[in-house]
């Protein structure tokens, strides 16, 4: 098992939203402070929050995608600034548009360094990706939790593609506890 020490931390979530209209970008970044907006360069407005620190990227279509937030609490809280500074700038946002968090990345800490050959082996190649000399990392697939972990050499470990905070401490708990059972972990 993980300890609370090796516990898993959140570097980024990613959700997706809508305003549910088509928005005219070059107006929004010019009447909305600290927007950036270059369509030669990206297809959407980027605004920013700082309090939480997030960005907002903010398409014509009227899609909306937060990413930077460090909690779901972030996120939910940024896309509230950005649906009210919309909505001061005069733009009918609805009242509850539905937030999806799309993927939270996290990194965590098996607690001691791992031989990714020998975990390749024990875990079976039907789920893994390992070629050392394109990648230092072990990619592991998971079905359960559904997520993607990149373990590395060091015992660090990044799980991607979860949908809930928990499932990075779950994946943390399922490799660790196989890792433990093929006598790979110290």
């Amino acid at each position: 098992m993980i300890t609370s020490e090796h516990s898993p931390t959140i570097e980024n979530v990613v959700a997706s939203t809508g305003v549910d209209r088509e928005l005219n970008l070059e107006a929004v970044a010019e009447d909305l402070d600290g927007t950036d907006y270059d369509q030669e360069r990206f297809p959407g407005a980027v605004y920013r929050t700082q309090n939480p620190k997030s960005a907002a990227l903010i398409f014509r279509s009227g899609k909306i995608v937060c990413t930077g937030a460090k909690s779901t609490d972030d996120v939910y809280e940024s896309l509230n600034i950005v649906f009210d500074e919309l909505r001061g700038l005069g733009i009918d946002v609805p009242s509850n548009p539905e937030i999806t968090i799309q993927n939270i990345v996290s990194s965590g800490d098996l607690g001691s360094a791992v031989n990714l050959n020998a975990i390749a082996i024990g875990f079976g190649l039907e789920n893994i990706e390992y070629e050392p000399e394109q990648f230092p990392g072990l990619v592991y697939r998971m079905d359960d939790p559904n997520v993607v972990t990149l373990i590395f050499g060091s015992g660090k470990v990044v799980v991607t593609g979860a949908k809930e905070p928990a499932d990075a401490g779950r994946a943390l708990d399922v490799i660790s506890s196989r890792l433990d059972e093929l006598g790979l972990l110290d």
